[in-house]
């Protein structure tokens, strides 16, 4: 007999052996109809898997949201299928759940196309229709291995070989079509439903090897009802507007090109909101004791070997050999250069905490299929610091840290931030009694902190765990920025150490922290969470004067002169075109504000101010429009700041 505890901790007795399924069926008939999968000791199973040991159980019903990656699973494994009766000859290769749905890469000479969705969708719900059951089964490795050879499915073969000889060799058979898969799935092809859309293509080298043959990629999104899958629809319709690159054309903030694959070309425009950005971060931390450094782009690899980011980002570092025959590195990282900043001259405990911040630029290669604007680059700045501490400092600079990154993202209008504890992952560095250490000195900051987190296994940094912040956006999708990780590694590999109290030499903490991560992806973010239409304080181009008449050009210039004595960037349209023609041009631009002067304007001493997404209007006395545009163009730390001082 096993024992199995359901959700509401009673405990109930079975044979060895029983199903998920024979239980839901024991159960009630609607919870048997309902149910996906059974989760046991928290992992997802076939309701057809005999359960042989006492386990926590609970019965995944299709309106759970451990179901959806069910629902993704097998509609994948319905793609395929509908993909191979509609095309044959096509390789199939793997298909994964991903976030909000699902792929499949294939191997075919002849290209798909968005043409094709309708078809292939049309033939997935024919499938769905028939209801077949998801069965598995195990096979002997040769036996698959010469199933799919005489397929001609080589992929497959190449996945079966790469499987480790102490794993069974599952397939999973919906009707007449067989795939290899590890599971789980649900009781049938039915119980997908209809809820499912196929949404672009794309091409991805075989296993992600730029050497390996180009596969066609296959994206879906599937969900657990109708509704659901229209509200994510609809959230991609306005992705699209959003999309920072279409947006930073149209801004003039930024382009790409080929002979400088995931670097940034950043125009006047771009650059000011960029400089905009860093003079901000620079007074943040400058209020809280942080000096800037600066550490160099190129360091010899024997640094990097010795800090241990060889190990671990080796492939993905840009590198160059001397004639000399010394090998240097483009920095992945600036934490290295940080220990050198630290370890030149003796440092005391008096001296510490030690605040260094740089606004560092690293290199690191990302495949070309990744690269996604300023989202995914190969080189990107980092407002990138580091903070040596004693083990008695690191709460209190915890709490600090935590305080300002919260702080800045609220003046950017992200409210909504979740935190993420990232703990030691399967390839680090140090003992485990370190890594004990230091996961309790994070997770004590965080209780002294009052910071409510969400548990991120193994996605820790390899030298330290690190909290993660996650923003949301306006229209709800998640971005990854800040970072702060508590390392007692890199400062002891590096050499680093203070004289302490007691006159002997001591290994300090380190402390990373990041708040907007990538200042590039920051971008990125802000331009889709505001659809370009970015705050004036942050906007390159706060505000256009733009004239009705060459009668009205001389008191525009007086007007822009005005605007930029008081600190307000301004541009001016003197253009022979009809006024709604500029205000056209400009609001497609993005400019927050465009002040139109004509005749009267000009003998009345006004302005009229037209909003970006707004036909309102609003005719002001020169003086008052300029007071006001300086108060709305004063960055928000330095609004408090003036507010305090007036308090």
């Amino acid at each position: 007999m096993i024992t199995l505890t359901f959700p509401d901790e009673s405990k109930r007795q079975f044979d060895a052996g029983i199903t998920g399924a024979e239980i839901a069926e024991g159960i009630s008939r609607s919870l048997s109809k309902k149910a996906m999968v059974v989760k046991l000791d928290g992992e997802l199973k076939d309701l057809s898997e005999p359960i042989t040991k006492d386990a926590r159980i609970e019965i995944v019903t299709r309106d759970d949201p451990d179901a959806l990656e069910i629902i993704r699973h097998d509609t994948a494994h319905v793609l395929a299928e509908a993909v191979q009766e509609l095309f044959p000859g096509t390789q199939v290769t793997i298909g994964p759940v991903i976030d909000n749905g699902f792929y499949y890469d294939f191997a075919r000479d002849e290209a798909f196309t968005p043409d094709d969705f309708p078809k292939i969708e049309a033939k997935m719900r024919e499938i769905i229709a028939r209801d077949a059951p998801f069965t598995r089964t195990v096979w002997d490795r040769e036996d698959a291995r010469r199933y799919f050879g005489e397929k001609g499915e080589r992929y497959k073969v190449e996945l079966i070989d790469a499987i480790p000889q102490d794993q069974e060799i599952r397939f999973y058979r919906q009707g007449e079509w067989t795939d290899l898969c590890r599971g789980p799935h649900g009781p049938s092809t039915g119980k997908v439903g209809s809820a499912f859309k196929l949404t672009k293509l794309a091409g991805a080298y075989w296993r992600g090897d730029s050497n390996n043959p180009m596969l066609q990629r296959i994206y879906g999104t599937a969900w657990a009802n109708d509704n659901d899958l229209k509200a994510y629809l609809t959230m991609l319709e306005e992705a699209e507007k959003r999309d920072h690159r279409r947006l930073g054309r149209e801004m003039d903030l930024f382009h790409f090109q080929e002979e400088a694959p995931g670097a940034v070309f950043w125009h006047a425009h771009g650059w000011t909101m960029f400089q905009a950005l860093i003079a901000y971060i620079r007074r943040r931390q400058a209020e809280t004791g942080f000096i800037e450094v600066n550490t160099p782009d190129m360091m010899e690899r024997t640094l990097w070997e010795q800090s241990g980011h060889w190990e671990k980002f080796g492939e993905n570092m840009f590198t160059t050999v001397t004639p000399d025959e010394r090998v240097h590195c483009c920095k992945p990282m600036n934490c290295p250069g940080h220990v050198q900043v630290f370890k030149n001259g003796l440092k005391s405990y008096r001296d510490l905490p030690m605040r260094i911040a740089e606004f560092g630029k690293v290199h690191r290669y990302e495949p070309s299929g990744a690269l996604h604007g300023l989202m995914r680059v190969r080189h990107f700045t980092q407002d990138d610091a580091h903070i040596f501490c004693t083990d008695e400092q690191i709460t209190a600079e915890c709490i600090a840290v935590n305080a300002t990154i919260l702080s800045i993202y609220r003046d950017f209008g992200f409210e909504n931030v979740t935190i993420k504890f990232s703990d030691r992952p399967e390839k680090r560095v140090g003992s485990d009694a370190v890594w004990d250490k230091a996961e309790d000195a994070l997770k004590q900051a965080c209780e002294a902190a009052g910071i409510a987190w969400e548990l991120n296994p193994g996605e820790g940094a390899f030298y330290g765990p690190k909290l993660e912040y996650v923003l949301r956006d306006a229209i709800g999708r998640d971005w990854q920025c800040g970072t702060l990780q508590v390392d007692f590694n890199l400062p002891e590999r590096l050499g680093a150490f203070y004289i302490g109290a007691d006159g002997e030499k001591h290994v300090p903490v380190m402390l990373h922290r990041a708040m907007f991560g990538s200042l590039e992806r920051f971008i990125g973010i802000l331009i889709e969470n505001y659809a370009g239409h970015l705050p004036l304080w942050l906007s390159p181009v706060q505000v256009v004067v733009a004239t009705i008449t060459s009668d009205a050009d001389d008191y525009a210039e007086q007007v822009r002169a005005r605007l930029e004595a008081g600190g307000i960037r301004t541009d001016i349209d003197l253009r022979n075109e009809k006024i709604n023609y500029k205000i056209r041009e400009h609001s497609l631009a993005k400019v927050p504000a465009i002040v139109v002067c004509g005749k009267r304007e000009a003998e009345e001493g006004t302005i009229n101010i037209r909003r970006l997404g707004t036909r309102d209007q609003a005719v002001l006395p020169l003086d008052q429009a300029i007071a006001e545009f300086v108060e709305e163009a004063t960055p928000p730390d330095i609004r408090r700041l003036q507010l305090s001082k007036a308090a």
